[in-house]
C-alpha cells in the first residue's frame, strides 16, 4: 500500500512515516516501480505499535529499545517491564513539575489585582531573576534533583507590600 493508506491504516501521519524511515525507526520502505514506497501489513502493524508508545510518551530512543524488544522472540518479559517502569517514574516526575507549575502559577494570579493598574507580581515575577536562582537551577538539572524549582515563586510580593509587610491582595 502506498505511504497515504499506510498513514490511514495506522494513525501516524505521512510525515512523521518518513521520519521515523529517515532515523531509522523503521526500515526503508520498498519501491514501486515507479518509485512510490509500498508499505506491507507488518509496516503498518510497526506504524501502529510506534503510535501507540508514542501515544503513551515514550521517547524515540525508548521506542527503538521497545521495537527491539518486541522483535526478539526470547525477550525476557522483566526487561520489558523495566522500560515501562522507568517510564511510569518519569511521568510522576513531569505530573508532579507540572502540579507545581500550577500551583506557583496560582499563586502569582491570586496576588494579582487583575485591575487597570499597571503593577502585577506575575510579570514582576517573570521579569526577577537572581543570579543565585540560576545556579540552583543548574545545579539541581546537573545533579538531577527533583525538588520544587518553583518555589522561589513564593510568596510574591509587589514592592509597595513588602514596605508595608502586606500582600497584594491585602492592599
Amino acid at each position: 500500500m502506498n505511504i497515504g493508506k499506510a498513514a490511514a491504516a495506522s494513525g501516524v501521519s505521512a510525515k512523521m512515516i518518513r521520519y521515523y524511515e529517515s532515523i531509522g525507526l523503521i526500515p526503508e520502505a520498498s519501491r514501486t516501480d515507479s518509485g512510490y514506497r509500498d508499505y506491507s501489513d507488518k509496516d503498518v502493524h510497526t506504524l501502529r505499535f510506534i503510535r501507540r508508545a508514542r501515544d503513551l510518551g515514550f521517547s524515540v530512543e525508548k521506542i527503538t529499545e521497545l521495537l527491539a524488544l518486541w522483535r526478539d522472540p526470547g525477550r525476557a518479559s522483566a526487561d520489558v517491564k523495566r522500560v515501562a517502569l522507568a517510564h511510569v517514574e518519569e511521568l510522576e516526575r513531569k505530573a508532579r513539575e507540572l502540579r507545581e507549575m500550577s500551583m506557583t502559577l496560582q499563586h502569582l494570579a491570586e496576588n494579582c489585582r487583575g485591575n487597570d493598574r499597571p503593577d502585577c507580581p506575575i510579570i514582576e515575577k517573570l521579569s526577577t531573576v537572581d543570579d543565585s536562582e540560576c545556579r540552583h537551577r543548574n545545579m539541581s538539572q546537573r545533579s538531577g534533583a527533583t525538588g520544587n524549582r518553583f518555589e522561589h515563586a513564593r510568596p510574591v510580593l509587589s514592592t509597595q507590600a513588602k514596605r508595608s509587610g502586606r500582600s497584594v491582595r491585602e492592599q
